[in-house]
């Protein structure tokens, strides 16, 4: 699925911040890079993505190589990226950001997709990008990343600032995506949110890949798996927290939309204020 080799990139070729790294998605799943702040996630991600070019390295997808590719270039060949800080425009609404999004190929989600994937934006379809509480942004910047119809989906701290109840939700839709073709790999700050999506989970520390962080010896570095963590490679277990939190959600029709103004509005469906884009 995807290679990395001895991977090396920064914002300048001169100061690395991602050194050497090298690891291997072989099949579709959800993987995870942990670390703390600065140990070089984002930068990892941004190269994958195109947004930052490595200076040495390579980055292989499905047998293609992408390395030194544009991002819109990287996107047609089914890499998308659902970047930290959401970045959605705040004078469009929620159906905007998702119509004007298309696939790079054929197929894939379609904004009715989406909407059953994320019940709260179905009932917030007509509201704009700030009026939109954070979990509702975040559950908005993944969509419009599927919308592209991706194979691989970047997720950078998906769930950064959201509440349990809705992490859980988005951990639940990540976490179910291989069963729709898609590979994720999601950048986190904290081992236990890692291990709760991932069916691996790789340690990044000062650029480079480590030890698992806190000793835990159930977490997989590398392209090694430990017997204790075997079960999770299995997307038929029985349901994760994570998508009990997503079934309990209510569900809604499309055709029940909130015909209300967007000046009368509620805040959020999740009884949390609009949070205005980074």
């Amino acid at each position: 699925m995807l290679h990395v080799r001895d991977l090396t990139a920064g914002h300048r070729p001169d100061t690395p911040v991602v050194r050497s790294v090298s690891f291997h998605l072989p099949t579709p799943g959800v993987y995870a890079i942990v670390g703390p702040n600065g140990a070089g996630k984002t930068t990892l991600l941004h190269t994958l993505a195109g947004h930052l070019r490595a200076t040495t390295g390579q980055i292989v997808l499905g047998g293609r190589d992408l390395t030194g590719l544009l991002p819109h270039h990287l996107a047609r060949a089914g890499v998308a990226l659902a970047p930290q800080g959401r970045r959605l425009w705040p004078s469009l609404t929620v159906r905007d950001h998702l119509t004007i999004t298309r696939p790079a190929t054929g197929g894939g989600f379609s904004v009715d997709d989406l909407f059953d994937l994320f019940p709260p934006l179905a009932a917030r379809r007509r509201h704009h990008g700030h009026q939109l509480s954070g979990g509702e942004q975040q559950m908005l910047t993944i969509a419009r990343a599927l919308r592209t119809n991706p194979r691989l989906l970047l997720a950078d701290e998906p769930t950064e600032g959201l509440s349990p109840r809705i992490a859980g939700q988005v951990i639940a839709v990540l976490r179910d995506l291989p069963d729709r073709g898609v590979t994720v790999l999601v950048a986190l700050p904290q081992a236990h949110t890692a291990t709760a999506v991932a069916d691996r989970v790789y340690a990044l520390n000062a650029g480079q890949l480590s030890d698992p962080p806190d000793g835990h010896v159930d977490l997989l570095v590398g392209d090694h798996r430990t017997p204790s963590n075997a079960h999770r490679s299995s997307h038929h277990a029985r349901p994760s927290p994570a998508r009990r939190a997503l079934a309990d959600h209510p569900r809604r029709e499309h055709h029940q939309a909130d015909d209300r103004s967007p000046g009368n509005a509620p805040n959020s469906t999740d009884g949390t204020p609009p949070c205005r884009p980074a």
